[in-house]
């Protein structure tokens, strides 16, 4: 059976009008599978977003963490030390308290031995050669008046007991001149003293017309001839370091030994 053209015409006007509306359907369904990919792709790109987040947060934790637990060592190592120093310091304040409980005992005790001291450094001076008299005999009397002072430690008061000690033993090793008034024949006269450790004391008076040794045995003045008068002058300006140290002849006097009690 043959169709006519208008026929003809007509199915093929359908037919495109029916591939039309399929391409138009593909097309749709095309841009649904388009836009369903995009979004699955942003989807995707904000759950990685929020991994990567999540990562970095969890990187920055444990970098915290392995701070702190550092920090916790180095404090558990301090702590340690901190300790040990507390336990030396208890140890040193219980052996500090049982000190102080011996200084009062010590303070009764030291007292009556700085007063014996005392009392046997006057005793040596008045039977020592007489050099410095007054000097030295109101050193003692200043450690008798210190003693009765409440101002001054004990352990002050100790110290420069001891120091007038040393001052005595120093006498005994250096070499000394000085001027002083004495008295001879029952007139005061200005005389150049010298004193070689305590072996020798003379004087010299100023015009050099007279010399003299001192006796430990008799407690007097000896006289000397003139032939010492270079030597004593020597001497005299050694111990004033006006000439170098040089040897020197005086005269020494040679006592018995006596008992200090």
């Amino acid at each position: 059976m043959k169709l006519s053209k208008l026929a003809q015409a007509g199915l093929f006007v359908g037919m495109a009008s029916m591939a039309s509306s399929a391409l138009a359907a593909q097309s749709e369904q095309l841009d649904q599978a388009v836009k369903a990919g995009q979004e699955i792709n942003q989807s995707a790109g904000k759950s990685q977003q929020k991994i990567d987040k999540i990562a970095d947060q969890i990187q920055s934790k444990l970098q915290q963490f392995k701070a702190v637990n550092k920090e916790i060592d180095g404090l558990n190592v301090y702590n340690g030390q901190m300790q040990k120093q507390i336990d030396n310091q208890l140890t040193e304040l219980t052996d500090l308290a049982s000190s102080m409980e011996q200084v009062s005992i010590i303070e009764r005790q030291i007292s009556p031995l700085m007063a014996r001291m005392i009392d046997t450094l006057e005793a040596f001076i008045s039977l020592d050669v007489p050099f410095l008299s007054e000097e030295r005999s109101k050193r003692v009397a200043n450690l008798k008046a210190m003693m009765e002072r409440a101002d001054i430690s004990a352990s002050e008061k100790f110290r420069r007991v001891m120091e007038a000690y040393q001052v005595e033993v120093d006498y005994g090793r250096t070499i000394e001149a000085y001027s002083d008034l004495l008295e001879l024949d029952g007139k005061e006269m200005d005389v150049d003293f010298l004193r070689i450790g305590r072996v020798a004391y003379v004087y010299q008076t100023r015009d050099g017309s007279r010399m003299g040794a001192w006796n430990t045995d008799s407690k007097s003045w000896d006289d000397l001839d003139a032939g010492y008068r270079t030597d004593i002058n020597k001497a005299l300006r050694i111990a004033r370091k006006q000439l170098a140290p040089d040897l020197v002849v005086v005269p020494v006097n040679v006592s018995e030994p006596s008992t200090l009690r």
